[in-house]
């Protein structure tokens, strides 16, 4: 039971990765592609995480992984908002700036 868990985990893992990367390839603005770069670190850390947590229990390496997880989502999230300001600057007239 425990390696299907796992198994099924990381499935779905590896689904949401491609389908951030298929997203990022047919999405056609740079505003839009923006959304995929945290969709994959939320959409693939969560079952990640479930995976680990399952394999080793509540283990100093599980924990590591939570915190990893949690710092991927804060930072790509002020990365997002970082380089949406960058790409807005960098569509504005000169003499806007």
């Amino acid at each position: 039971m425990t390696t299907a868990i796992i198994s099924a985990a990381l499935a779905v893992t590896v689904v949401a990765v491609w389908l951030g990367c298929v997203g990022f390839a047919r999405l056609r603005s740079p505003y839009a592609r923006l959304h995929c770069v945290p969709f994959v670190t939320a959409a693939a850390g969560a079952p990640l995480l479930l995976a680990v947590f399952v394999a080793d229990g509540a283990s100093d390496r599980a924990f590591k992984i939570l915190l990893l997880l949690l710092l991927a989502l804060v930072g790509g999230a002020a990365l997002s908002h970082a380089s949406g300001r960058a790409i807005a600057m960098h569509e504005m007239n000169p003499e806007d700036r």
